[in-house]
Order: C-alpha cells, then structure tokens, then sequence
C-alpha cells in the first residue's frame, strides 16, 4: 500500500529537518571546534546558524510526529476506557493539538510577515536575512498545523463510517505491542 501524500510530504520534510541538524547544526559546529583547536579562532558563526537549524529542524519535523504518532501521550488511563469514551478523549486530544498548531502557524507567519517587512538581519558579522531562517521554521509550523486539522477530520469520518481501527489509527493511541511488532518486523526485513 502507498503511503498518502500527505504523510509523504511529512516524512520528506522530517528528512529534510535530519539534514538540517546535520549540515546546518553539526558541520558548522565541527569547524568552528576544529578551527578554535588548530587557529585559535572561528571560522563560520556556529552558534548562530546552529540555532536557526534547531529552530528550523523542530518546525519541519513536528508533522512527521502527528502522521506517525510519535508524540508524547501519557495514556495509562485511557487506554483501559471503553471505546466511545477513549474515542471522545483522542478526539478532544487531537483538535486540542490541532488548535495549538494553528495558533502557532498563525503567529510564526506573523513574525515572518514582520521580519520581511522590516528587511531584519542577524546581528552578527553573517547578517543573514531573518526571513530566511523563519521562513524555513514557518513551513514547518504551517504544515503541522495542516496535518493536526487533517487527522481529527479523517479520524471522524472513519469514525461516521463506523471504521473504530481507521479512527484509531488515525488519531488513536499507538499500541505498545504494535509498535513491537513494528519494529520486529522492520528489522527483519533489513536481514
């Protein structure tokens, strides 16, 4: 089965963040130890571009969290609920999230919008254009947003269609032995 596009465009924008904290974080910060180490000085603004790369990295790996359910859910009780109360509490959940993700793309556009407007740059000797590290931190934001409304929409609508394992795959939460079996057979099938 393919995977939707949607949770497609999440996983490559999660590729993209691990990139990030790699290029952007981690090269930027070897040199500058290794030059520190062996001129006495640095040579690139580690400090600041790894920054930007968090911050970037963070934004465009938050949607991945939402399609895979990789977030953090303390769920003990829940769990043991019968269905249509857990059902209630994964929905209230989930568009508690998706208004969070929402308030967020929308203040983060604001900041961007603002930072564009006043033609802001860094104050170090890089003067990068703030636009450009928010920008990349706002796509971020905004298809997290786009993905937290997208699964309590589906997940309803399953639930309408009376697909209790759709609804809980979609919003649900993720299953301790499932995610064994999961992992055991992704191993496997690396051998």
């Amino acid at each position: 089965m393919t995977e939707p596009l949607p949770q497609r465009v999440s996983r490559w924008l999660a590729w993209v963040a691990g990139a990030v904290i790699l290029f952007g974080c981690a090269v930027p910060i070897t040199i500058d130890v290794l030059a520190r180490y062996f001129l006495n000085r640095a040579l690139v603004e580690s400090f600041e571009i790894s920054g930007y790369g968090l911050a970037a990295c963070i934004g465009l790996g938050l949607a991945f969290t939402v399609t895979t359910k990789a977030h953090i859910r303390v769920d003990f009780l829940v769990a043991k609920m019968p269905f249509p109360v857990r059902a209630g509490c994964d929905l209230l959940a989930a568009c508690a999230l998706a208004l969070v993700a929402a308030a967020l793309a929308w203040f983060a556009w604001g900041t961007v919008s603002q930072s564009w407007a006043m033609g802001a740059r860094s104050m170090s000797q890089l003067q990068i254009p703030i636009v450009i590290p928010q920008g990349l931190w706002w796509i971020g934001l905004f298809w997290f947003a786009c993905m937290a409304v997208l699964a309590p929409f589906q997940a309803v609508l399953r639930l309408i269609k009376g697909d209790r394992a759709g609804f809980e795959a979609a919003i649900g939460s993720a299953d301790l032995n499932a995610e064994i079996d999961e992992a055991v057979h992704a191993v496997e099938g690396r051998q």
